[in-house]
Formats: structure tokens, C-alpha cells, sequence
């Protein structure tokens, strides 16, 4: 990303200097409303930007959060995973025997194969989120970007999307995942703090320093021996996640 900057109803939700994200694993970290998913739908190339240029090199699929999609939506698992394929072949397009394979293997990986012909609005919130980390994975693309994925899930399906997370950083591809949790972050191999613009780009160790994550999160970091804590106020309070949520 070179010079780029985001507006939202007239004013800046973000700007961005100057980021490279390498392979492997990137956490996006920052307070609520400090412009995560704005990071995630720049590089997916869903947004408009109001200035500057974002330059991917391969393909990039981007996982919806499911608690943005209707639960009353009368499709399929398996509808919802041929979708990452079908948007290829255009509107008549039909789905080839290669297609169908990789449908299969995305659902097969995120345990959800089971739950192929059941609606979404059928499913717990952990099983709609595995559908659409699978439907990410049919694209076969060489980055991934996931909208804080494990958010409030039950383990299993927590424990299903970190492992996925590992294999594609095994297999060579960028996953960028928009993330909460401090600690997660510092596991990953590289971690882009932002508020606003980027605070810090780079090894966990360089980027989470306790000044980065001050300028990050205000006055709102606790040091607990060696740990640091951020305290946004968003997880604390459920009614305010609407006011702050990136949209």
C-alpha cells in the first residue's frame, strides 16, 4: 500500500502511508472503529479509495463475518461454498468437474461437509462462520483475509478455523486476519497496529511495544508484568459495538 487514504461520509477513516504484508500470518490489531475491516476491504479491493494505490500480487479471497450475513437466507452450505467458484465462470457458467472437487475439499476441511444441503439460518454461529471460511478456501486464492474469524465462536469451530489458518501459512499463502486479542496477535509473524493510519508494522515484537500500543489504544493499556493489555472498550461493552464497529 502506497499513500492511500479511505474516506467515509466525507472525513478519513484511514490512511496508510507506506505497508508491505509479507507471507505468512498478519494480524490487524487496534481499538474499535480504528479502521481493521477498512484495511481488509482495501486490500480486498472492495472500497473506493480516496487517494493512493494498492498493489496485490496473486489472488486474494475475502471471508465475510457471518454475523454480517442474513441467517434467514434459504441457501445451502454447499450453495454458499459453490459461490467462491461460480462468480468465476460467469452467470452461465456451470461448474466444472475441478470446481466441484474443491467445493468439496473446503467443506470436508472446515468439518462442515455434514451440513452440505442444511440452510444457513439451520446452522449454530460457529458452523455459518466455518461455511464461510470454506467458501474463502474454494477460491484457492493466494491470500486470504479473515474479519476476526473466532469471534465469539465455541471452540470447536475456533479450534477448526486457527488450524485452516496454520495450513494456508504452511502452504506459502498471506493470511491477513483482522484480530481482538493481543496475545493472538503476538503468535502471528507479522502485526499491523492501526488507529486511524498504521501506529507500527512488523515482527510482533517491534510492533506491540508498549508505546505503539499506547498511541494505539490511548490510555487504555494495562502492563501486567510482562504482558500488555489492551482495553477497548468495545469488548467490554456488547451495547456500544454497534457505535464503534467497523462497517
Amino acid at each position: 500500500m502506497r499513500g492511500v487514504s479511505v474516506h467515509r461520509g466525507g472525513r478519513s477513516v484511514l490512511t496508510v502511508g507506506h505497508l508491505d504484508i509479507p507471507t505468512g500470518v498478519t494480524a490487524i490489531v487496534g481499538p474499535n472503529g480504528s479502521g481493521k475491516s477498512t484495511l481488509l476491504h482495501a486490500i480486498a479491493g472492495v472500497l473506493p479509495l480516496a487517494a493512493g494505490d494498492v498493489s496485490v500480487s496473486g489472488t486474494v479471497a475475502y471471508v465475510l463475518q457471518s454475523q454480517h450475513a442474513s441467517e434467514h437466507l434459504l441457501v445451502t452450505a454447499r450453495e454458499v461454498v459453490a459461490l467462491a467458484r461460480a462468480a468465476e465462470r460467469g452467470p452461465f457458467g456451470r461448474l466444472r468437474p475441478a470446481d466441484r472437487a474443491a467445493v468439496d475439499e473446503a467443506l470436508e476441511r472446515l468439518d462442515v461437509a455434514a451440513l452440505g444441503r442444511r440452510h444457513l439460518a439451520e446452522m449454530s454461529g460457529g458452523e455459518r462462520q466455518r461455511v464461510f471460511v470454506a467458501q474463502g478456501l474454494a477460491q484457492g486464492a493466494d491470500i486470504l483475509l479473515l474479519d476476526e474469524p473466532v469471534a465469539g465462536l465455541d471452540v470447536l469451530s475456533m479450534r477448526k478455523i486457527r488450524e485452516i489458518i496454520s495450513d494456508e501459512r504452511a502452504a506459502g499463502r498471506a493470511v491477513v486476519v483482522a484480530m481482538h486479542d493481543l496475545d493472538e496477535a503476538a503468535r502471528s509473524d507479522h502485526v499491523v497496529l492501526v488507529n486511524g493510519r498504521v501506529v507500527a508494522a512488523g515482527p510482533p515484537a517491534a510492533a506491540l511495544t508498549p508505546e505503539h500500543l499506547r498511541a494505539a489504544y490511548g490510555g487504555r493499556v494495562l502492563a501486567l508484568g510482562d504482558d500488555l493489555v489492551a482495553i477497548d472498550d468495545g469488548i467490554h461493552h456488547a451495547d456500544h459495538e454497534h457505535h464503534h464497529h467497523d462497517h
